[in-house]
Order: C-alpha cells, then structure tokens, then sequence
C-alpha cells in the first residue's frame, strides 16, 4: 500500500477513535458540579491563609479598588454635558481588574468563594466570620488611606475635588433602604462575577467578564461598600459629611447589601443546582461538619 494511503487510512482511523458517538454531545463548558467544585477548592486555600495573609490581601484590594474612584473623577472632570457621568463610570472596572487579575482579597469577592465551603459543610461560620472581618477591616483600611490621599494632597484638582465630593455625599444623602438595595444587586453582580469568572477560560474572557458587569454597578449607581466607602471618606476628609453619617448612612447598609446579594442571590442559588456529594467530591479528605459544628464551630 502506497505510504501516502497508509498515512490517510490512519489519519482516518485516528478520527473515528477521538470523534464522539452518534447524537452525543462534547460540551466546552463546565458544569455546574465542576464550577462549584472550583470555587470550593479555591476556597479551601483562603481558609488555610494566615490572617496575616489575609490581611495583606485584603490591604492590595482596598487600596486598589480606590483608583475606580480616581479613574471616575478625573474622567468626569474633564467632560461636559448630561452623558458626561455615563461615560466617566467605563472607567469603574479599573480597581476591579487589579483585584481579579492580582488574586486580592476583596469583600464582595468573599461574599461567595468561603461560603461555598460552608454550604459544603467543610468549614464553620465562625471561621467564615473571621475571614470577613480580616478581609473588610484591610479593605477600608487601604480605601481610607487613599481617600486621605485624594482629599489631603495635590492629586485631584479643583474640578476633580468638585466632583469627588459629589460621589462622596451621594450615597449618604440617600435612604438607608435604597442603599441597602442599591448594594443587594452590586453583591449580585460582583458575586456572579466571581462565578462566570471561574468559568472563564482564558484572561480575556475574564477581561470582559469583569468589564461588563461591573461597568453595570456604576452605570446603575448601585452601592459597593469598598468603593463607595472610598468615595464617602474622601468627603469625610474634606469636612463635608461626619464619620457617624459615614458610617450609619453608607457603610452599614451597603455591607448587608453586599451580604445578602452575594450571599442568597449567588452562593445559595447555584448551590442549589449542584449535585449532593459535590462537595465531597472537590475535598475528599475533609470530613463533613455536624450542623452544630457549622453553626459555632469545629471541635479542637
């Protein structure tokens, strides 16, 4: 047999091995299982971080996500006209790229990543909690200290001071419900973005990914609690608003919201859609929490 048909006859053969049967589908997605089995490893390795660690991660991310606020300013002040605010919040996703791309830690990140672990009966709340409170006091730490920056030195100008002020006191001038749903659908977005990002499978799906919807924070004027905490201490800085309006009218609302967004909307709903023994199947050495454990936390 000539060589050239020898080589086609294999060729051939190789392609009816790999070719799938007939009517079956290959599927270029994960699965709901894999996804969440992903998130529930990942999540296994932020519980395993030293607070040290955590607090680090935590400090990137706050001072990072600020340059959203810096990005939006400048922009701002620099156009005229009603669409002037609709085009300044395309540069909202800033600090957000640094976050995702650089692995911080950012609260409304961890608003479904650990949970994931605790759904899963493979850590307790308590530990859940410390996580939280390590992750959101870093973040406000590093998003108070920009703010001081922004409001105390020659980084913004008058026209950037102008409009920085305007972001600051907008959020406390509001009712505490509206805030606290303005947040309820930003910890829905930031949480999905965590999820589609696991998805992803490549930095430029991740990319747009993140693009996207948080672009939509901000052209919804829904309430992040990092960045807008940001926002509402640069006006704090300047004497325009009081730490308590700060903190009763803004931060309080927009965590809960943030909370509950990434918390039911996203973690508990997608982990409704998995399989039973899908978190033994990601942690097949972790044993399975008592509900008691769950709830007040592991024997020592």
């Amino acid at each position: 047999m000539p060589e050239s048909q020898s080589s086609g006859g294999s060729r051939a053969s190789d392609a009816a091995i790999s070719a799938p049967d007939t009517g079956s589908v290959v599927s270029d997605r994960f699965s709901t299982d894999e996804l969440f089995r992903r998130l529930v490893a990942e999540a296994d390795h932020e519980f395993s971080r030293s607070t040290r660690l955590l607090f680090l991660g935590g400090l990137a991310a706050g001072l990072s996500i600020s340059l959203s606020f810096l990005a939006i300013v400048a922009v701002e002040a620099r156009l005229t006209g009603e669409a002037a605010p609709l085009v300044s919040r395309l540069m909202y996703p800033v600090g957000f790229f640094f976050v995702v791309m650089g692995r911080y830690q950012l609260f409304t990140e961890n608003t479904l990543t650990p949970v994931t672990l605790v759904l899963a009966r493979r850590a307790s709340i308590p530990r859940l909690i410390r996580i939280w409170s390590v992750v959101l006091f870093a973040n406000l730490l590093g998003a108070g200290a920009c703010a001081w920056i922004f409001a105390s030195t020659g980084v913004f100008d008058a026209a950037m001071i102008d409009v920085g002020l305007h972001y600051g006191e907008h959020f406390v001038k509001l009712p505490w419900a509206d805030v606290f749903w303005k947040a309820v659908f930003a910890g829905w977005l930031v949480a999905g973005m965590v999820w589609l990002n696991f998805a992803a499978r490549s930095t430029t799906g991740r990319f747009f990914i993140t693009f996207t919807l948080i672009y939509v924070v901000a052209a919804a004027d829904l309430a992040h609690c990092i960045v807008g905490s940001t926002e509402a201490m640069f006006a704090v800085f300047r004497g325009t608003i009081t730490w308590a309006s700060f903190a009763l009218d803004f931060l309080v609302p927009s965590v809960l919201g943030n909370t509950v967004g990434g918390v039911l909307l996203v973690a508990i709903l997608n982990f409704a859609q998995t399989e039973q023994d899908t978190g033994a199947r990601a942690l097949p050495d972790h044993r399975i929490l008592s509900w008691k454990e769950c709830l007040l936390g592991e024997r020592g």
